[in-house]
């Protein structure tokens, strides 16, 4: 094998898995929050949230394996990236707002 393959096959799987793990954050985050918190940003349900980002996984796991391609790795991060950027921003300002000051561990200010 030339050294440009051997190059370029650890570059990819080191995408892989660090696009794996952006898909795994995703995950993690749509179960991490109930599932009203998402009607009330204005999104879709949790289930449909949690079923996204669990395709995502799949999808940058079998990526990841080589079963798939490079086109499927995209669609799973593009999965998890909507996720990431869409709806956790909302989730957290719901519950922000939802939680008061408190609820971020900040506490009262103290002079």
């Amino acid at each position: 094998m030339s050294t440009i393959f051997l190059i370029e096959r650890w570059i990819m799987l080191g995408l892989s898995v660090a696009l794996l793990g952006i898909e795994v954050w995703a995950l993690v985050s749509a179960l991490r929050f109930r599932p009203d918190a998402y009607t009330a940003a204005g999104k879709r349900t949790k289930p449909f949230w949690a079923a996204m980002t669990f395709g995502a996984v799949v999808i940058g796991l079998l990526s990841l394996l080589g079963i798939l391609g490079v086109f499927f790795a995209i669609i799973g991060i593009v999965m998890a990236g909507v996720f990431l950027a869409d709806v956790l921003p909302a989730l957290r300002a719901v519950m922000g707002n939802a939680q008061g000051s408190y609820g971020r561990g900040r506490g009262p200010r103290r002079r």
